[in-house]
């Protein structure tokens, strides 16, 4: 990637960034002189040559090279604040020779009296910045390994099945495979600078999800560096391994270097729409509340999701509160119509409401990149969207908090207003109901790590989102935003699923916990805590892949069983005096 993609990164942030250097939360320099010693020279070595160091002097370039690499791929704000721990070296491996290099170099450079931690990047879009700064603020030393070089995708139309390596965005993915054949998609979301690496990771859901499941679900093999800088397959790994990572949690069970990954059959015509409903919170309640008994069991080729708030895009700004529905069908437009005028007439959709469009296409109108007006299958327009779907930039960057949750039970139209009267009070947050059912109903909970199938109607994602004037400038501060979402929250706690109430992964949410003793996520040598910190990691592993925590365990035992792969809501190792018993069972 070249660096005329830099140049957009936003310049008021860089300014304070740069002004604020020696303002930064950096690492310490007594260990980090002989850490940075040790891992140049080692990359030097290598002919490794593809990386910047934390610059601790103001008399080069290096500050602006440092903090374009190291923010171009920050997506939430919040984590390239000044107070955020700053890694030592951010490494960018061109290939995979380069990766495992890179990674020796780093476990090398680190020992007993001056550890190093290590984080893997792939598009950036973890929620709470696992994979560009750590849990500690003692100044504990890491580096950043950035796989946006090692983009490369490459489709195979006879077996139906691509190579993508590990940091390609969806966006790059989808293009590679229009460009191959206009039958064919991927079935994973809908935003295209997401890193696949990451979203894969935690499952990936999206908008063929119903039809074909999520991402990992299309997952049939996978190249993995681990902890002892190995290359492994899927066969090298094992299948316990191969199933942890297909939907266990990034960042926690080596570098993938490159995913095999299915390809899905779709039409060549496919019916899209974004319609808005603003109205009195009586009728948005009713309506939404209407939508759980419809979207959920759809037929298996239509997505029907729901977006609610006080001030969405698509609305009339005179009426406070409307819900946005946003619909994917894998067929005609007529058709589309007719199968939602049966059994949502309320919606009142109509046939100009709807755009057929190719699958590509619908990439980009879902995403923002092409205008319904500018649907066309023979416009040069989308070709161009296609080219744009290679930018991994993300150019509406801001400042936010999600969180999430599952339902198995319709809301009452009570509960969904207890919803709205909180959303009424702030016009930056939102909320997006995900619908499940379709295939999803027929995986079982334990194919792969990512556990939420059956009995699931809808996913919930609370998000309040703010831009950098506003959090220089607006009387309200991130705290206040964090604590209306926190209250949200809470409020539906009635309303969703219990024992525990169940979250996504991928819309990862450290209010749920983090490792506590930092002496647990830190050391890697130790025999008696790991015990203690796999029951405390217990308190969002159980949430996040519910009664599958227990085998996401015993595969990380078996494939970092010294933890060198980590972040503040990993899942540990056991001890290692049962290293061999878990190694036996296998």
């Amino acid at each position: 990637m070249g660096m005329s993609s830099f140049l957009r990164i936003n310049v008021l942030l860089m300014i304070i960034l740069f002004v604020g250097l020696y303002l930064c939360d950096k690492p310490t320099t007594t260990t980090t002189d002989i850490l940075l010693d040790k891992i140049t020279y080692c990359l030097s070595h290598e002919n490794i040559s593809n990386f910047t160091v934390y610059p601790y002097k103001m008399d080069s370039d290096s500050p602006l090279v440092y903090f374009k690499l190291l923010n171009f791929s920050i997506q939430n704000l919040r984590y390239a604040e000044p107070t955020v721990p700053k890694p030592i070296a951010i490494i960018l491996p061109e290939t995979k020779e380069q990766l495992i290099d890179t990674f020796l170099c780093c476990r090398r450079s680190s020992s007993s009296s001056s550890s190093l931690e290590i984080r893997v990047r792939s598009g950036g879009h973890g929620y709470e910045g696992t994979s560009s700064s750590v849990a500690t603020t003692d100044g504990t030393p890491f580096v950043i390994i950035d796989l946006m070089n090692l983009n490369r995708v490459s489709v195979d139309l006879e077996s139906e099945t691509a190579w993508v390596e590990g940091g390609a965005t969806l966006g790059e993915t989808y293009s590679a495979i229009a460009k191959s054949s206009k039958v064919h998609g991927f079935s994973a979301g809908s935003c295209p600078t997401v890193g696949i690496g990451g979203h894969i990771a935690g499952g990936g859901f999206g908008l063929l999800s119903r039809k074909y499941g999520v991402a990992a679900d299309n997952v049939v093999d996978a190249i993995l560096v681990d902890a002892d800088g190995r290359l492994l397959n899927r066969q090298g790994m094992g299948e316990d391994v191969f199933w942890a990572i297909r939907g266990g949690g990034g960042g926690i069970w080596g570098i993938v270097h490159a995913w095999k990954i299915k390809l899905s059959r779709v039409p060549e015509t496919v019916t899209g729409f974004i319609v808005s409903r603003p109205d009195t919170k009586r009728n948005v309640a009713k309506l939404v509340h209407k939508w759980q008994f419809v979207a959920p069991n759809l037929h298996h080729g239509f997505y029907l999701s729901v977006f609610v708030g006080a001030n969405l895009p698509e609305t009339n700004k005179t009426i406070a509160i409307s819900a946005t529905f946003k619909g994917f069908y894998l067929g005609p437009r007529s058709k589309a119509v007719s199968i939602l005028n049966r059994v949502f007439p309320e919606l009142g959709i109509k046939e100009e409401d709807c755009k057929e469009m190719s699958w590509i296409e619908s990439i980009l109108f879902f995403s923002g990149l092409l205008l319904p007006a500018d649907v066309d299958h023979d416009s040069s327009t989308t070709t161009t969207g296609i080219d744009l779907l290679k930018d991994r930039y993300l150019h509406d960057k801001g400042y936010f908090k999600a969180k999430s949750d599952y339902v198995r039970v319709p809301i009452s139209i009570s509960g969904i207003r207890v919803a709205l009267d909180i959303l009424d009070e702030e016009p930056k947050g939102y909320v997006i109901w995900d619908p499940y059912g379709g295939v999803m109903q027929n995986i079982s909970c334990e194919s792969i790590p990512f556990p939420h199938r059956n009995g699931n109607l809808f996913n919930i994602q609370y998000l309040v989102a703010w831009g950098e004037e506003e959090e220089d400038n607006s009387n309200k501060s991130s705290r206040q935003y964090m604590d209306w979402i926190r209250r949200l929250y809470h409020s539906m706690t009635p309303y969703v699923s219990a024992g525990p109430r169940a979250a996504y992964v991928n819309y990862m949410d450290l209010d749920l916990g983090v490792m506590e003793d930092e002496t647990l996520l830190i050391n890697t040598t130790t025999t008696s805590p790991s015990v203690d910190a796999v029951e405390m990691a217990r308190v969002w592993g159980e949430k996040y892949f519910l009664n599958n925590y227990d085998r996401l365990v015993r595969a990380k035992t078996l494939i970092d069983p010294h933890n060198i792969f980590k972040h503040q809501q990993g899942i540990p190792p056991l001890s290692s005096s049962l290293v061999s018993s878990v190694r036996a069972e296998v």
